[in-house]
């Protein structure tokens, strides 16, 4: 499930690799044109982004496992009032961080990590995204966010993984 999507095609893409099928209107109840903050996006398109339609169209997905793909970040709005922790909190998610390798990434995930507990959330598990190819230290950054974080890491993706080639590098048995 894409909640929100504001430009791009990452909700056409998920519900085309998915193992489930489910109508569209529920896998991306917020399917916005404009790349932007979702608050923002749905501003401009005339929309009002409701955490209750979200959770409505969730509790209408019959699966075994439904995984909630987030918009932005764990604190990005979603309109005037809520963000997407708020939305994670009121679904009761446990939560995996896809943390972008690259210089800065470090205090960036443990902010994250910090955050979801702060909302009362358990981090499931983290996967590393290596979006910077030459990133210097690659295997040091992952041995200290293994070491500081008490959640597996499910998998490293090597950069420019799609979202269909992505299952071989993760181990979700470890959630």
């Amino acid at each position: 499930m894409k909640c929100v999507s504001a430009g791009g095609d990452d909700a056409q893409r998920l519900v085309r690799a998915s193992s489930f099928q489910v109508p569209e209107w529920l896998a991306n109840p917020y399917p916005l044109k404009t790349p932007a903050s979702p608050h923002i996006a749905a501003g401009i398109e005339g929309i009002g982004i409701e955490t209750e339609k979200i959770a409505k169209a969730y509790g209408e997905i019959r699966s075994e496992v439904v995984i909630v793909e987030g918009v932005g970040g764990f604190h990005v709005p979603l309109n005037e009032r809520e963000l997407v922790c708020d939305l994670a909190s009121l679904l009761s998610l446990p939560v995996i961080v896809v943390v972008g390798m690259r210089l800065g990434c470090i205090s960036h995930a443990l902010l994250t990590f910090a955050a979801i507990e702060r909302c009362g959330l358990r981090v499931a598990g983290w996967i590393a995204n290596r979006i910077d190819p030459e990133m210097r230290y690659f295997d040091e950054n992952i041995a200290f966010l293994s070491g500081r974080q008490g959640a597996p890491l499910l998998g490293i993706l090597p950069h420019g993984v799609t979202p269909p080639e992505a299952a071989p590098f993760l181990d979700l048995s470890r959630l």
